[in-house]
Parts: C-alpha cells; structure tokens; sequence
C-alpha cells in the first residue's frame, strides 16, 4: 500500500478532504523524523514504538578491497510493533489464508 493510497482510505472513512489529510500525514511523519533526530523515542499505544537503535562500533571487512574498516557506533530508527499490533496480524484471516 503506498502513502497515497493510505491518504485516500483515510479520506474515504472519515470524509475528510484528501488535501487536508495529505497534510496531517505529512505533519505526522515530520515530526516523528525531527523527534527521532533530536534523540526522542515516540510511543503510540495499541499501536507501537518508534525508537533509536544504538549499533556498537565493529570492524566490517571490505572483501573487493580485502581490507578491514570500522564502523563507528552509531543509531538507527526501528519501530517496535505494539502486542495489540502484533496479536491483531497473527490472528488475521487474510494473512492465514495467504500463507496458505
């Protein structure tokens, strides 16, 4: 499903106009990415977190090069899916019925 498609199933349940619920959803994702830049976790209930990763620092192998690098520690966004997110897609019909 693409973000514009998710705009127009929005629109369509709640009647809202498509500008205006283009512009939440754009307001939305805004400020989950300044939040996370600035070091911020954001929890949503009953649906999930997202959070900053933190990644030790490693030593990677270059294999065309065949020479090692360091990788320093750094973060990285993750989303953890909430256990109501979670139980919901397990007991899903469509999905069982897909997998099978």
């Amino acid at each position: 499903m693409t973000k514009a498609e998710v705009i127009a199933e929005i629109a369509d349940k709640t009647g809202i106009e498509k500008a205006d619920v283009s512009a939440t959803v754009e307001a939305f994702f805004k400020v989950v990415k300044d939040s996370m830049a600035d070091g911020n976790n954001i929890y949503v209930r009953g649906f999930g977190s997202f959070v900053n990763k933190k990644r030790a620092k490693k030593v990677a192998r270059n294999i065309s090069k065949n020479t090692s690098i360091i990788i320093d520690e750094h973060y990285i966004p993750s989303f953890k899916p909430s256990k109501t997110f979670i139980g919901k897609i397990k007991n899903s019909k469509k999905i069982k019925e897909m997998a099978a």
